[in-house]
C-alpha cells in the first residue's frame, strides 16, 4: 500500500508539472481547459442538452442518446445514469455518503485515481453531506477516503455535490434496487485543488450510497 501511495503521489507531481506551464496566463490555460473539454465532448459523441430541456424530460438524461446536461451555475456537465433507490437528502438533514469513483484528467487523457480497483476494494471513500436549504456542503472523513488521502485535504470537490439535487441517496434493500450513478465534467473551478491550481478538468464515474 505505501508503495502505491508513492507511486500515486509521484503521479501527481508529473500531472501539476504537465499541467502548469509558468509561460501561460491564466486566461490561457482556462481556454486550454475549455478546448480540452470540447474535444472530450465531440470524441466522446455527448450530446449536451440545456438545463430547460433537462427540466422538461423530468431532470432525467437520456442515456440511448449519450445526454449530459449542463449545469451553467457551475459549469459541471452532468450524466444521470442511475437515479437511485430510497430518498433524496432533505433539508436540513446530515448524513454520510459512501462513493467509488474514477477520475481521469482530461487535459492528459489518463486515469488519476480510482478507488474502484482490487486494491481499494475494502476503501469506500466516505463523507459526511449536509442540506442546508438546497446547498450542499461535505467533507471526506479523513483515513476512510482515497481521495483525502492521495490529495491531502477532507475537502469534497463542489464538482462532487451539483448531482445530490437531482438524485437520490439510498442503499439497496433488493435485486430490483440500485444505488445513484453519475457521470461528471468538473472543471478546475469546481475540482480539487490540484485541479484547481494546474487548471485542468476532470471526469468523474461515481457511485453514492448512504452509509449506516
Amino acid at each position: 500500500m505505501r508503495n502505491l501511495a508513492l507511486a500515486f503521489i509521484a503521479l501527481f507531481a508529473a500531472v501539476t508539472v504537465i499541467s502548469c506551464d509558468d509561460t501561460e496566463t491564466y486566461a490561457e490555460q482556462k481556454d486550454r481547459e475549455r478546448a480540452a473539454i470540447s474535444r472530450f465532448i465531440a470524441d466522446s459523441a455527448i450530446n449536451v442538452i440545456t438545463e430547460t430541456q433537462f427540466a422538461e424530460q423530468g431532470y432525467k438524461t437520456d442515456l440511448s442518446k449519450n445526454q449530459f446536461v449542463l449545469l451553467k451555475n457551475s459549469g459541471v456537465y452532468m450524466q444521470i445514469v442511475r437515479e437511485g433507490c430510497g430518498e433524496k437528502i432533505k433539508d436540513g438533514e446530515t448524513t454520510t455518503v459512501l462513493c467509488r469513483f474514477s477520475e481521469r484528467n482530461i487535459l492528459t487523457d489518463s486515469l488519476q485515481l480510482t478507488n474502484d480497483v482490487l486494491s481499494f476494494s475494502s476503501i469506500v471513500d466516505k463523507m459526511t453531506v449536509t442540506n442546508t436549504s438546497g446547498t450542499f456542503t461535505a467533507s471526506f472523513i479523513k483515513n476512510q477516503s482515497v481521495m483525502a488521502m492521495f490529495y491531502g485535504s477532507t475537502s469534497v470537490p463542489s464538482g462532487w455535490l451539483v448531482p445530490f439535487t437531482y438524485i437520490k441517496v439510498g442503499r439497496q434493500e433488493n435485486a430490483d434496487e440500485e444505488i445513484a450513478k453519475v457521470n461528471l465534467i468538473v472543471p478546475h473551478t469546481q475540482g480539487h485543488q490540484y485541479a484547481s491550481s494546474g487548471v485542468y478538468p476532470c471526469y468523474y464515474t461515481i457511485t453514492y450510497e448512504r452509509g449506516r
